[in-house]
């Protein structure tokens, strides 16, 4: 922020979930990047882009963990596109307020130091899901379906992007494979 209360211009924006693979915009560069202090979970029950208010799904957040870091994509904001840019991932991201609009330190993959606009988990919103065991967010997610979809492909979604970048993440595959599982099966999650 600056003197006057105003958030100062950030042209850098962190993804660490599905704007890895669908960010909504074309940034003029793109890098692997890694936050330290937050770590990626899913602990934010989704009840609009990947559940619903009678069955909510699960998606990630950054969630504050002191001794965590997260890896993920530093997306630059071209000059000309900023304020749509801006307005758009807020309307994306700030749906329900479970996120708290975040200015991060970032370190890009080829040393740069960069300040980034980050989603970032409240964990006082009544959407906060963390701590849940594998098998529950498992469960939520293979029987979850939203606005933008089934809860399942976000999922398999951000895991696939993650690995293709370098960046894979044991426990999204390791749920990944539940939730492969659960489908597969054809039985009724919610069981």
């Amino acid at each position: 922020m600056d003197g006057l209360g105003r958030m100062r211009r950030i042209d850098w924006v962190f993804g660490y979930g599905s704007l890895i693979w669908d960010p909504g915009f074309s940034p003029v560069e793109t890098a692997r990047a890694w936050v330290t202090g937050y770590a990626r979970s899913f602990c934010l029950r989704s009840v609009q882009h990947r559940g619903t208010q009678a069955r909510p799904g699960l998606v990630l957040g950054l969630d504050e963990q002191p001794d965590a870091e997260c890896g993920g994509v530093a997306l630059r904001i071209a000059d000309h596109d900023h304020d749509e840019v801006l307005a758009y991932l807020r309307a994306r991201e700030l749906v329900t307020e479970a996120y708290q609009e975040t200015i991060l330190p970032l370190r890009l993959e080829d040393g740069r130091q960069v300040e980034a606009l980050a989603y970032v988990m409240r964990r006082d919103h009544v959407q906060y899901a963390g701590g849940l065991a594998l098998t529950e967010q498992a469960r939520i997610i293979a029987q979850a379906h939203g606005a933008r979809g089934p809860n399942a492909d976000y999922l398999f979604n951000t895991a696939a992007h993650l690995a293709q970048i370098g960046l894979g993440d044991s426990v999204l595959d390791d749920l990944s494979a539940q939730v492969r599982k659960l489908l597969e099966t054809g039985a009724n999650p919610r069981d």
